[in-house]
């Protein structure tokens, strides 16, 4: 992509799967959750950290897609 701007039917588009398919997004973060899980038997220190850093991706993630709105 050119510009670090999201193309606004991209994103449209990417909230409509969002709002239909819910499940699907749950199987997407189920990586991250095993990550996170592991991380905590671990060491509980590990898995908060995990944690804090996989909520601001995501925070983020849905500030960048939210933005035009």
């Amino acid at each position: 992509m050119a510009g670090k701007e999201l193309d606004p039917a991209r994103r449209k588009a990417a909230l409509d799967v969002a709002k239909q398919h819910p499940g699907m997004l749950a199987a997407m973060a189920a990586p991250a959750v095993v990550i996170i899980a592991v991380g905590w038997v671990v060491s509980t220190g590990l898995g908060i950290v995990l944690l804090l850093a996989f909520a601001a991706l995501g925070a983020y993630g849905l500030s960048r897609l939210l933005r035009g709105r």
